[in-house]
This record gives C-alpha cells, structure tokens and sequence, in this order.
C-alpha cells in the first residue's frame, strides 16, 4: 500500500509540474490574450448592459492575471533554486541531499525538513550547559 501511495505521489507531482510548466509559459499566455480578444469582439459584448461588461472585464483580468502570476513565480523559484544549489554545492561540508529539492515530492521534502530539524536540535543541545 505504500508503495502505491509513493508512486500516486510522485505520478501527481509530475502531472503538476507539467501544468506549472504550462500555465507559466508565454505561448499560454498569448492564448490566454486571444481568448479573451475573440470574447469581446463577439457581437453580444456589444449588446450586454454595463453591469455584464465590467464583470467580463474583470474576469478577463483575472484571468490574465492568473498567467502573469504564474509565470513570474517560475522565474522567481528558478532563480533561487540556482541561487541555493551554488551556495550548497560551494560549501565543502554541506550535504548534498538538498540539490534539486523541487524535483522531490513533497513527502521527501518533509523527511529532508526533519532530518534538518533534528539536527538544528542536536546542535543546539551541544551549545546550551
């Protein structure tokens, strides 16, 4: 049974990279854009009341919004992932377990957190008299 719960967890972390990759990419964007510009070119835009035209618009804000986010989020943690993996690979002593932590599951990622915590604790038992 654990066995397929790992591998259930690990086939879902991929499928949630794959649509992390997708909804951060330009080309959704840019499709993103055009859904929304075939929307309100339609003739009902035209005809709907104040009211149904600010909504539309604000949800197609959102909408946008959502791949705008995304995006600089990917960037955002590409970036520290490389910041982290250079200052981890520069430092003799450190383990080097933690390279490439976004590729683990998130049960691999508690386990790693709590052998670190463990050891902050040992650490601090050795300082404190």
């Amino acid at each position: 049974m654990k066995k397929i719960s790992h591998h259930s967890e690990k086939v879902f972390e991929k499928v949630t990279n794959v649509a992390i990759k997708i909804l951060g990419s330009s080309l959704t964007f840019i499709l993103a854009v055009t859904t929304v510009i075939i929307w309100f070119s339609q003739r009902e835009a035209f005809s709907m009341s104040l009211h149904d035209v600010i909504r539309d618009v604000m949800h197609a804000i959102i909408f946008l919004s959502l791949f705008l986010i995304q995006k600089s989020f990917n960037r955002f943690s590409a970036v520290l992932h490389l910041k982290v993996n250079e200052l981890v690979a520069s430092h003799e002593p450190a383990r080097n377990t933690v390279i490439n932590t976004h590729e683990k599951t998130e049960r691999e990622i508690s386990e790693l957190s709590k052998e670190y915590d463990e050891l902050h604790e040992n650490q601090n038992d050795k300082i404190e008299p």
